[in-house]
């Protein structure tokens, strides 16, 4: 079961996340009456499965990597995901990591923001975004990711670090 607050009248509600359709988009909250936007936006930390809210996109997606768009300061890139927490930000001599960034964006910090790979009760992985305290911030689809705020990848959606942009690749469509 997890919590979902309606984003109007703040109604809290409890879904078996297992009975929500996988094509769904939105749904009326039961108390007001008001479409609800579905995606999956959790609380505190990845581990904390409370605080769930509905906001917007679609069910998780199972596995993945991030493609980094190319511009005037950062070649194209994939960072590959493994299972566990993979802090990414901006490759420096201080931060030689798989998940390092190669750019001269100084508008992206060296461990701008972790992805937590788990496994769900199926045996699927689930990516977990977070910003990492950063300076300047994290864009998730065009939307601050709050302080504290953990969000649940799926394929598409895209990541604005610094003026760097991401894209998260199911591992199904890599």
């Amino acid at each position: 079961m997890i919590s979902i607050r309606c984003p109007h009248c703040q109604v809290g509600l409890k879904v078996d996340e297992n009975k929500i359709p996988a094509n769904i988009q939105t749904f009326k909250c039961p108390k007001c009456k008001s479409p609800i936007e579905v995606a999956f936006v959790l609380g505190n930390k990845p581990e904390d499965d409370s605080e769930t809210l509905v906001l917007s996109g679609a069910k998780p997606a199972t596995a993945g990597s991030l493609h980094v768009l190319p511009n005037d300061l950062t070649p194209e890139q994939n960072i590959l995901l493994s299972e566990g927490v993979n802090i990414v930000g901006r490759k420096s001599a201080a931060t030689p990591s798989p998940t390092a960034i190669e750019t001269t964006d100084k508008l992206m910090s060296r461990a701008h923001i972790g992805v937590e790979v788990r496994k769900d009760e199926k045996g699927e992985n689930i990516h977990y975004l977070y910003d990492n305290k950063s300076k300047n911030r994290t864009l998730y689809n065009s939307r601050y990711i709050e302080p504290g705020e953990v969000v649940v990848l799926k394929n598409g959606d895209e990541i604005q670090i610094g003026q760097t942009r991401l894209v998260f690749v199911s591992e199904k469509d890599c």
